[in-house]
């Protein structure tokens, strides 16, 4: 094992996967990674919402990346550690006129600062907010020819803004072209289910990942495996299938019937018992519902209800 250090400039906003890789790894090895806020470090903690207006929004979802695994080939899994995530201090969210989930009724734009106290933040009077701080961005190059906005989520990964990839977790993707070709960025030190109004708190991220290959694996998409160790709440440690699509119920019933195909490839289970089992123990949510048109759902099942598995074993 190897350990490696990235910083986020020159980075990216598109998914390429002509882009050259900016390093490269074996499998195993950790890489500390170093990504700007989404804005791409157009904003920063004392910007006001006329700097903010201002922006150069083509460059939103600034990814550092990308790194190229060595062995990486299409039909592989890409197995993501995410050992540590360290924030800087401050982070923004914003309300953008014709964005967010109540688009409706929110039409004046806003831009509010946070500050970041080590695990919380009291910014918000009276609240006081958990930090819990994960990459909105992970993935790797899309199948296809050309240039990709990052907005989307897919089978690539990408901008799933699932809040269980906190330090701890680990993030399983389908390579699906030679060296997986990973980058990340959109570091958010808290975000609720949905991500409603456009932002989580945003926020520059220095992150450190191990990356491990499992060789000619089936995966038709991100799997989360969360981890109890850094979050301990209802869904921390559990087992999460991560699907996106434009319409929310197709989704939700593809996360659930992929919770259930794992259900009977890794534990053994008969499908109709598999599809009981979540109807009883699995818990369905909106990870986000901005991305319009693209929503995320994530189908999650503690791991208190099952046996110990590893996924993939190492080879």
């Amino acid at each position: 094992m190897s350990e490696h250090t990235l910083a986020a400039e020159p980075t990216h906003s598109v998914w390429d996967r002509s882009l050259a890789p900016r390093l490269r790894i074996a499998p195993g090895d950790e890489v500390q990674i170093e990504c700007t806020d989404s804005s791409g470090g157009q904003v920063g903690p004392r910007s006001t919402i006329q700097e903010f207006l201002a922006i150069d929004r083509t460059r939103i979802h600034a990814l550092t990346g990308p790194i190229w695994i060595e062995g990486a080939e299409p039909g592989d899994v890409l197995e993501v550690d995410a050992l540590a995530t360290r924030h800087c201090g401050w982070g923004w969210s914003s309300v953008l006129q014709g964005l967010g989930f109540l688009k409706d009724r929110f039409h004046i734009p806003h831009f509010f600062l946070w500050d970041l106290e080590g695990d919380v933040t009291r910014s918000l009077f009276p609240a006081v907010v958990p930090l819990r701080p994960f990459l909105g961005v992970m993935g790797v190059a899309r199948a296809e020819n050309g240039a990709f906005r990052t907005r989307p989520p897919g089978p690539f990964g990408g901008n799933l803004d699932v809040r269980e990839l906190c330090a701890g977790s680990r993030l399983y993707l389908p390579v699906l072209n030679a060296g997986a070709l990973f980058s990340c960025g959109d570091g958010h030190a808290a975000q609720g289910d949905g991500e409603v109004c456009i932002n989580g708190i945003e926020c520059p991220l220095d992150v450190t990942l191990r990356f491990r290959l499992h060789k000619q694996q089936p995966l038709e998409g991100p799997i989360v495996e969360a981890s109890e160790k850094i979050a301990p709440d209802s869904t921390a440690d559990a087992w999460v299938v991560v699907e996106s699509g434009t319409d929310v119920a197709e989704t939700a019933r593809a996360a659930t019937g992929r919770m259930i195909d794992l259900l009977v490839s890794r534990w053994g289970f008969d499908d109709v018992q598999a599809y009981i089992l979540c109807s009883v123990a699995l818990k369905l949510r909106l990870s986000q519902v901005v991305n319009e048109p693209m929503f995320t759902v994530s189908a999650a099942l503690s791991k208190q209800v099952l046996p110990p598995r590893t996924l993939f074993p190492l080879q």
